[in-house]
């Protein structure tokens, strides 16, 4: 009797140290490879690649303008990630970034101060995305139908409002337009303004009553409900969200080009879900990952840049950044497989 179970103990005692190194190896995995890692690696790796042939692309000057050209893509990027997340989309964050152009434009123009128009235009495109949030919900119509028709609303009024030409005339000698346009820190304000963006909305995301409950609908609808979750409130706000960054991007596009015009933003809306997909949210809903979806709109106007310096016709130009897409979905893809299989793995060697 006592033999076996000195075996035994034995053999415990020879196992416990196998069992160790797996834990420790996984929880190693587990703190590097996250929802962000695999989109990071390919950024890193174009921008490596591409300053390889073309030294000069790895400029800081080049690298700052290459990323400034992703701020309004990565703005409406990271709003849509909540849309995503609760199995909704929005297609007219584009038409909303126009209309909200316009409008802050003609107010400026009208007399009123830049920082005074920055509020009301930021409360106008909240209300149009909150207006697609409530037909959706009360009509019963299904999000993609509703925001495809209010993308030809919003830019309509928007060319109505403009009559199809550029607002001039603003107070260009305003601050608004000096530092909001401007750089701080040697950097572009638009950087500093997404990076605050993207790090609040990620709070909301991920630490917030709000963030789990777009993320337990997302997962389940018919079982939220079914508990007792809000649907209908985090469906408008989920909206009304991705509506405000629309008019946050309107805002620093404003500020940028110093002009209204009605026909900016034109394929934004599909540029915008695509650097979201890119960023690790899936059109399935559940999750999301807002620093994801900045990065996926980096990887977009790193490939755009890329083109320039390899004097490859623009008409490539679509080409090759749906090529990139395709790639960087599939090695993401097969990242997250390969995490779901180490992490699957994980409670047999805890």
């Amino acid at each position: 009797m006592s033999q076996p179970l000195s075996l035994q103990s034995t053999g415990s005692e020879r196992r416990l140290p196998d069992r160790q190194p797996t834990v420790v190896s996984t929880a190693w995995y587990r703190r590097l490879v996250r929802d962000e890692t695999g989109v990071t690696a390919i950024l890193v790796v174009l921008v490596l690649g591409v300053g390889l042939l073309h030294p000069q692309f790895l400029g800081t000057d080049n690298l700052l303008s290459t990323a400034r050209s992703a701020v309004f893509v990565g703005l409406l990027a990271a709003g849509m990630v909540f849309a995503l997340a609760m199995r909704e989309v929005d297609l007219s964050v584009g038409g909303n970034f126009a209309l909200t152009v316009v409008a802050g434009a003609m107010l400026m123009r009208a007399g009123l101060n830049p920082w005074l128009a920055l509020p009301v235009m930021l409360v106008l495109s909240t209300l149009l995305g909150v207006a697609n949030g409530v037909i959706t919900t009360y009509a019963r119509i299904p999000s993609f139908i509703v925001t495809l028709a209010t993308a030809l609303l919003y830019r309509g009024i928007a060319l109505a409002l403009a009559d199809g030409k550029q607002i001039f005339e603003l107070p260009q000698d305003s601050s608004y337009f000096t530092w909001f346009g401007g750089r701080t820190l040697g950097v572009p304000t638009s950087l500093w303004v997404v990076g605050l963006c993207v790090t609040a909305l990620t709070v909301v995301f991920t630490r917030t009553r709000f963030g789990a409950q777009v993320r337990a609908i997302g997962s389940n609808p018919d079982a939220a409900a079914f508990t007792g979750l809000p649907v209908n409130r985090v469906r408008i706000g989920a909206l009304g969200l991705s509506g405000l960054m629309a008019g946050v991007a309107g805002a620093t596009a404003l500020a940028f080009f110093m002009s209204g015009d009605p026909t900016l933003g034109q394929g934004f809306e599909l540029t915008a879900i695509a650097a979201a997909i890119i960023g690790g949210t899936p059109l399935a809903g559940g999750r999301g990952s807002v620093p994801g979806a900045l990065v996926g709109a980096l990887i977009l106007a790193v490939v755009t840049s890329a083109l320039v310096f390899f004097r490859i016709p623009i008409n490539w130009t679509s080409f090759a950044t749906g090529g990139v897409i395709l790639f960087a979905v599939a090695a993401d893809a097969g990242l997250r497989r390969y995490r779901a299989a180490q992490q699957a793995r994980a409670p047999r060697g805890a």
